[in-house]
């Protein structure tokens, strides 16, 4: 083997990893937005085909994580800790699941999403599926750190806001809901609604360890 090839083959795969991720985080970001539409719409019809297009946009995000997985059993080297890189693609897959979850429970369950809490709590997962997002594809160089710590103190204040808007619509079901079947119904898309949020920042806090380490 030439020297040349022999450098070749421990040079980092940078490029194959922030592709990867940024595809993910992508597909993430449009999972989310389709969410509030979903919310927004109030023909259960409509609705059962975007919560279509969620679970496909799911399955890809699959793909590109066990894509990640499998370079990280053929590169020697890699851009971050390879403990770090397994940490970000397991939460980046944990925003898309509960994602999918939240839109498949109002499917299953027939909810009509059309009530504020829901829809604040899409709003929240929408903008901090966007603040992961813009995190993300400034690892690549890590040069614009003050992006990659707005985009993060976002996501961790979106958080914090949908806990107080789960606290809110919690208190206003049990308040308001006399059928105790909804109640169990939209507590449950409410409590997964809110796990997607904190999802989020665990995202965000895997990305600012990557950020102290290698900045």
């Amino acid at each position: 083997m030439s020297i040349n090839s022999l450098l070749k083959f421990f040079q980092p795969r940078d490029r194959v990893f922030f592709n990867l991720f940024e595809n993910v985080v992508d597909t993430v970001d449009v999972m989310a937005k389709k969410l509030r539409e979903v919310v927004h719409e109030p023909d259960f019809s409509k609705r059962a085909i975007i919560i279509g297009q969620i679970e496909a946009l799911e399955h890809d995000n699959d793909n590109l994580t066990h894509q990640i997985f499998q370079e990280l059993g053929r590169n020697f080297i890699t851009p971050f800790d390879r403990e770090d890189i397994h940490y970000l693609a397991t939460a980046l897959d944990d925003i898309a699941d509960y994602i999918n979850a939240s839109a498949k429970k109002i499917n299953f369950y027939k909810v009509n999403p059309q009530e504020q809490g829901i829809q604040k709590l899409a709003e929240c997962i929408e903008l901090g599926a966007e603040s992961i997002r813009i995190a993300v594809k400034e690892l690549r160089t890590l040069k614009n750190l003050t992006n990659i710590t707005n985009a993060l103190v976002k996501a961790n204040s979106l958080e914090n806001q949908a806990d107080d808007i789960y606290d809110m619509s919690i208190e206003r079901l049990f308040a308001t809901e006399n059928d105790a079947k909804e109640v169990i119904k939209k507590r449950e898309i409410y409590q997964v609604m809110e796990t997607a949020t904190d999802k989020v920042e665990d995202a965000a806090n895997v990305i600012e360890s990557i950020v102290i380490k290698y900045a």
